[in-house]
């Protein structure tokens, strides 16, 4: 299943499933699709999206940074923190223009 998050102050993002059902609850929401957060709630989604990031960078300091010859034969992984960049850009063009986010 894909997910799709739209709003009028930024272009459309689309995710696996698995990840965006993730991020949406990690931004204070049930996971419900589709769904959206008001104009009003962006800060307070964003505030929790950030500090789940952080939180997870502290987990996971140091993972990423393995050289090559380390990690050869294994499937990197992408980090929650990378995978939450362009919906904390979303967010952040949102409330700079009061708009709501939308996802489906």
């Amino acid at each position: 299943m894909l997910i799709t998050f739209k709003s009028k102050a930024y272009g459309d993002i689309t995710m696996f499933g698995d990840v965006a059902l993730k991020l949406i609850r990690l931004m204070g929401h049930g996971g419900t699709v589709p769904g959206a957060i008001g104009a009003d709630e962006i800060r307070s989604a964003l505030d929790r999206l950030r500090a789940a990031v952080a939180a997870d960078k502290a987990l996971n300091a140091g993972k990423a940074d393995e050289p090559d010859d380390v990690t050869e034969g294994r499937e990197r992984t992408i980090s929650l923190a990378q995978r939450a960049v362009p919906l904390v850009a979303m967010l952040e063009a949102a409330e700079r223009l009061d708009a709501p986010v939308m996802w489906g």
